[in-house]
C-alpha cells in the first residue's frame, strides 16, 4: 500500500481545484505535486496563468496560489505498481468534503482520465459536485502535445 504524502494546496481564497490521481513515484519523493520533469503541469499552469515557469516548490506554491488555485489528488492511498495508473487497486479517497469547507472552490477538475474516473467513483456521491475533466499533463498521453495541452487548460479554466 502506498500513502499519499503531499498536504493538499490551497488557503480559504481557492476559487478553482485541481485533482490528480495518486502522486507518482517522482512526485511522491520529491514530496510535492508533478515533480517528475517529464509531466508537463507546470508548463501548462504557467502558460494559463500568464506567470514564467515556476522552479522551486516555493515558486510553485506561489503562482498556485496567487491564482486562487487549489490542488490535491483524489486518492489517499492504494496498491499501485510504481506510477502506473492502470496499476491501481484498493483505493482509499482524499477528503475532498473538508477542504471544499475551508475553501470558495466554484470549479472542479481532473487531470485526465484516471483522476475523473476515481473522482466519479469515489467522491461526486458524497460532495455532489460536478468535474470537469482536463487532457492529462502526463507525459504518458503523448497523443496531446504542450499546444493542445495548453490550449484546452486555458478555455476550461478561464470559463
Amino acid at each position: 500500500m502506498e500513502y499519499h504524502n503531499i498536504p493538499p494546496l490551497y488557503d480559504k481564497n481557492s476559487k478553482i481545484l485541481i485533482l490528480g490521481s495518486f502522486p507518482s513515484v517522482k512526485s511522491r519523493e520529491g514530496q510535492f505535486f508533478y515533480h517528475h520533469p517529464q509531466n508537463r503541469y507546470w508548463k501548462v499552469m504557467a502558460a494559463v496563468t500568464g506567470c514564467p515557469v515556476p522552479e522551486t516548490i516555493e515558486e510553485k506554491k506561489e503562482m498556485i496560489l496567487s491564482h486562487r488555485i487549489a490542488m490535491w489528488d483524489v486518492i489517499a492511498s492504494c496498491d499501485i505498481s510504481g506510477s502506473s495508473d492502470s496499476s491501481i487497486r484498493n483505493v482509499v479517497p482524499n477528503d475532498i468534503g473538508k477542504l471544499l469547507a475551508e475553501t470558495e472552490i466554484e470549479r472542479i477538475y481532473t487531470n485526465g482520465g484516471t483522476a475523473h474516473k476515481y473522482y466519479r467513483k469515489y467522491i461526486k456521491s458524497k460532495i455532489d459536485r460536478e468535474d470537469i475533466v482536463l487532457p492529462s499533463t502526463s507525459p504518458a498521453n503523448a497523443a496531446w502535445s504542450l499546444e493542445r495541452l495548453i490550449t484546452a487548460w486555458k478555455e476550461a479554466l478561464s470559463e
